[in-house]
């Protein structure tokens, strides 16, 4: 549709962008919720951030789904059907992931989180904050693509970074842990952690297509 010739001639439907912003949001509150949540070491305070949470991931869903809807009825859109597509959900992934790893930890109380936890799960907010910025170079990056660039690549910086924080925390619990359930338990919560720093980056790598087909 973009390369169409009508397309070139056509007001491109520009709703796409504040719902994208307000999925991003989303995401920034539930990773901050996640922050917090590993600050408090009760059973019963690690569910109540966990409920919390579950609550915003329904909202990111229906949120996802009705861009998804709009992608149906919606006749020139700003980017591609699929890159929209791949955008909402692939940030509707990261809120899944936090969601995860509030779920895992308020299912299997396992006993205080490690720095490195906390390490992971504020990287996981940082990547949401650049999520969120980078939503609002959407409408007006191809005439300057370098602002938007420059959080594709911070994201890509913070997910090494998660990398090496998670695999000197699995060396150490090997080493450290005797508790055989107790491994296994924060071995599932930090792998997930990690894992929601991958998904953030899969969006910055999104971004990056953008910026190569439109810029």
């Amino acid at each position: 549709m973009k390369n169409s010739f009508f397309s070139r001639f056509t007001p491109k439907e520009p709703k796409f962008f504040p719902l994208l912003k307000q999925l991003s949001e989303i995401l920034a509150a539930s990773s901050e919720l996640l922050v917090e949540s590993l600050k408090h070491d009760s059973p019963e305070e690690r569910t109540g951030f966990y409920k919390r949470i579950k609550d915003m991931e329904r909202e990111g869903d229906k949120l996802a789904h009705r861009i998804l809807d709009e992608l149906g009825t919606t006749f020139i859109t700003p980017f591609d059907r699929e890159d929209i597509h791949d955008l909402a959900s692939s940030i509707d992934d990261v809120i899944d992931g936090i969601n995860s790893c509030a779920k895992r930890i308020a299912i299997y109380n396992p006993h205080p989180i490690s720095e490195s936890g906390k390490e992971l799960s504020r990287m996981i907010q940082q990547e949401a904050e650049c999520i969120v910025k980078a939503m609002d170079e959407l409408e007006t990056f191809r005439k300057n693509p370098n602002t938007l660039r420059g959080y594709c690549s911070k994201m890509h910086d913070i997910e090494n970074q998660a990398d090496d924080v998670y695999e000197f925390f699995i060396t150490r619990l090997f080493e450290e842990e005797k508790d055989c359930i107790e491994l296994i338990k924060v071995k599932e919560i930090v792998y997930e952690l990690e894992k929601t720093t991958d998904a953030a980056e899969h969006v910055g790598k999104i971004l990056r297509s953008l910026i190569v087909k439109y810029a």
